[in-house]
């Protein structure tokens, strides 16, 4: 056994091993100094003005300006181009009026505004009664379209849907060919009534769809969307007959399938405004419920909402939205499609947004169309329907490529 004092010694031992291994760990870890290399500072500064090299132009970063500038402000952009597109549609024309003097006329308008009335007094009446009334009611048909579109996507959580998604447009013109057929007299009360049987062709098409749809006391999509394709099948195939059988309306029934229908004058603006606004209103306030809806229907009970009570407010809101606006202004496709699809890529998904922005941006894009249908093949006038199935193929086209690899939202 070892004594006191020998304990003592091997625990001091001890103890300067653990100091001195403890020591080397240390220089170890201390760096070791680096010699100088002369050429280390040319090869910073080559790699300096590398990446300065990769830096965009002055050009590119204007156009990074912009674009931050439109996503950052996306109502005032929205409303500015929508107020350009206005005035653009209301200057020109088979007789050309500057935009300054469309400015002037509109602002004198005004009460309490006087301005010296040097133009022809021709330029007043084209614009007051002919051209604002036809751009005001083309405007207010983008903004229904495009709205119920960008609703009738959220529902179905498809990016691919539309206004016409059930049958919508084919039992409108099944409507406003019915009433062609009846003949009318040529007389102001039978020429709004193409209007009103498009709108009961329409309503009666929702009717249909829906009870067709409806399994118990639930409306399943998938079922509602198959019943909406098979009623639009079998109305466009009596629209058809009809047309067969009535060889001198043809041109007309025609031209209200193609989007040529648009009434002139004040009386369709004040007839399909009131109903126009309330489904516009109604489906900006669904938004909230559409954003808890892409959750999926069950996700979106346990969150609180309604699932059927929502699905009914939207499908009827947007459904005679819809069938206001082809009533007054034709069948037009591809409004419902390309612009909610726009606006969700710029500005982002949340309903609440998107849905006001796509109404915006609905009556921008058929204010230009209708420019281009004007003065295309001028003095003849394209159907605004024909200009916007151009335009809106190939995008469908791109959706329908892009959809193929990603899960619809």
């Amino acid at each position: 056994m070892l004594t006191r004092s020998g304990e003592q010694a091997a625990v001091s031992i001890f103890l300067l091993i653990v100091a001195c291994s403890r020591l080397h760990a240390n220089k170890a870890r201390t760096p070791t100094s680096v010699p100088f290399d002369p050429n280390l500072e040319e090869g910073l500064m080559e790699s300096w003005h590398e990446n300065r090299a990769r830096k965009p132009p002055p050009r590119s970063r204007r156009f990074f300006i912009i674009v931050k500038f439109i996503r950052s402000r996306p109502f005032f952009v929205n409303t500015a181009a929508l107020l350009f597109a206005l005035i653009f549609s209301i200057a020109l024309g088979a007789v050309y009026i500057s935009p300054n003097n469309v400015l002037r006329i509109l602002v004198e308008q005004i009460p309490g505004l006087d301005i010296l009335p040097d133009w022809p007094d021709a330029f007043a009446t084209i614009i007051l009664r002919v051209r604002l009334p036809h751009s005001v009611l083309i405007m207010i048909t983008g903004a229904a379209l495009a709205g119920s579109g960008a609703a009738y996507q959220g529902l179905f959580r498809n990016p691919l849907a539309d206004p016409y998604v059930i049958g919508v447009a084919s039992g409108a013109g099944l409507g406003a060919v019915a009433a062609m057929a009846l003949h009318w007299p040529e007389n102001l009360l039978g020429y709004y009534w193409i209007p009103v049987g498009a709108f009961i062709g329409a309503l009666l098409t929702i009717l249909v769809v829906y009870s067709l749809a409806r399994v118990g006391g639930l409306v399943p999509l998938t079922t509602l969307i198959l019943a909406g394709v098979a009623v639009g099948t079998f109305t466009s195939s009596l629209t058809s007959f009809l047309m067969l059988n009535s060889d001198d309306r043809i041109h007309r029934a025609l031209s209200f399938l193609l989007g040529g229908g648009t009434m002139s004058g004040w009386q369709p603006v004040l007839a399909s405004l009131p109903y126009m606004a309330l489904g516009v209103i109604l489906l900006i306030l669904c938004g909230h419920r559409l954003n808890v809806l892409q959750f999926g229907e069950e996700q979106a009970q346990q969150l609180g909402v309604s699932v059927e009570r929502t699905k009914i407010l939207i499908i009827v809101t947007a459904s005679l939205t819809t069938a206001v606006a082809v009533s007054f202004s034709g069948v037009i496709g591809f409004i419902g499609l390309i612009v909610p699809h726009l606006v969700r890529m710029i500005w982002g998904a949340d309903y609440r947004r998107l849905i006001p922005l796509s109404i915006l941006g609905g009556s921008t894009a058929l204010l230009l169309a209708d420019v281009l249908a004007r003065i295309v093949l001028a003095p003849q006038i394209l159907p605004v329907g024909i200009v916007t199935a151009l335009a809106g193929t190939p995008f469908f086209l791109w959706i329908l490529r892009r959809a193929k690899s990603e899960v619809f939202w």
